[in-house]
């Protein structure tokens, strides 16, 4: 059911259609990305409008037993609810149990913060378009160490059909109305 008396175009967020996917924001990485103050801020101010929204969250991590666990940054501001699956192929899909986890959803929009640009998010943008699930990436909040490959990557996955977007458009989008009771709270996350 929509919240919108008119049709929008497809490419609008709708929170009621949509999930967000957080790739790999671990411990390991920490010094090592760049832009990563402003990664970790946009990532986090998506975490809080999604949960705020009600939107579902879904993070990954790469190999935690050797490159550590979701960053205390991002972890703190998890809810209890959000689906949590470790991984070792570079696509998020490759994580055990996390297709049919996405199925059992219903969502057809992906929202996608997170590392490395070039491989995870890359490869994971791929197989989600390859499901036709469209794909909206959130360029504050992905990154890679370098900026070589953090701007190739982009320029592929961006290529390949994913939606370009911004932490601060993302959220009004799924906001849809300056009305909706959750203005304040999502407003205060971008002033």
């Amino acid at each position: 059911m929509t919240r919108h008396a008119f049709a929008r175009h497809e490419r609008i967020l709708d929170r009621d259609t949509s999930l967000l996917l957080v790739i790999d924001l671990q411990e390991s990485y920490r010094g090592k990305l760049h832009r990563e103050a402003h990664v970790v801020a946009a990532s986090r101010r998506m975490i809080e409008a999604a949960h705020a929204l009600g939107v579902p969250i879904v993070v990954t991590e790469q190999y935690p037993k050797g490159l550590g666990t979701t960053r205390a940054e991002i972890a703190e501001v998890l809810p209890p609810d959000a689906a949590r699956f470790e991984k070792t192929r570079f696509s998020a899909l490759g994580a055990e149990g996390i297709v049919a986890h996405l199925d059992a959803l219903a969502r057809t929009q992906v929202v996608l913060v997170g590392i490395e640009t070039h491989v995870c998010v890359n490869q994971t943008v791929h197989d989600l378009l390859a499901r036709r699930m469209q794909v909206h990436a959130v360029r504050d909040a992905i990154t890679a160490r370098f900026a070589l490959e953090d701007e190739t990557g982009w320029s592929k996955l961006v290529g390949s059909g994913a939606v370009p977007t911004s932490s601060e458009g993302a959220l009004f989008e799924w906001l849809g109305d300056a009305r909706a009771p959750e203005f304040k709270a999502i407003h205060r996350l971008v002033v």
